[in-house]
């Protein structure tokens, strides 16, 4: 039976692709892969996200995806710089302007591991993960 491996990518659904190029590009260093007509391809190392228009549901509740970032306390100051929309919770969760909730954790504190050539290619080498991330990589056997 096959194994899932990873994420490759995950399609965002915004009302403007430019727009949303501006959103993100004012929370994150984005690195654009390339466009489509109606999409923006954006690079996160060995992965990327591609902003899709065509969002026509209500804002997201319970449906949420996740970004790794390296810094999270800066993450939530650029966050409430920008006036985003931060919810209400125990983690760092915000909706972006077309209602997607997007969660935000630590790349320090969580499994999700790059390789140190990815790391490198990101100019990140110095990212280390906590005790408690590398007991669950152990745990697992892949630490």
């Amino acid at each position: 039976m096959p194994r899932l491996v990873g994420i490759n990518h995950v399609v965002l659904e915004v009302g403007d692709v430019d727009e949303a190029l501006r959103f993100y590009g004012e929370l994150f260093e984005l690195e654009l892969r390339g466009r489509v007509p109606g999409m923006a391809f954006v690079d996160m190392g060995d992965q990327f996200l591609v902003l899709a228009e065509g969002r026509t549901q209500a804002p997201d509740g319970a449906r949420h995806f996740g970004l790794v970032v390296d810094d999270l306390e800066e993450t939530r100051r650029t966050l409430k710089q920008a006036g985003a929309d931060i919810l209400r919770g125990r983690g760092l969760d915000f909706r972006d302007p077309w209602g997607n909730h997007v969660q935000v954790v630590q790349y320090s504190e969580v499994q999700f591991t790059k390789t140190p050539g990815v790391l490198a290619g990101m100019r990140l080498e110095g990212l280390e993960k906590s005790a408690a991330a590398l007991e669950e990589l152990s745990r697992k056997g892949l630490g």
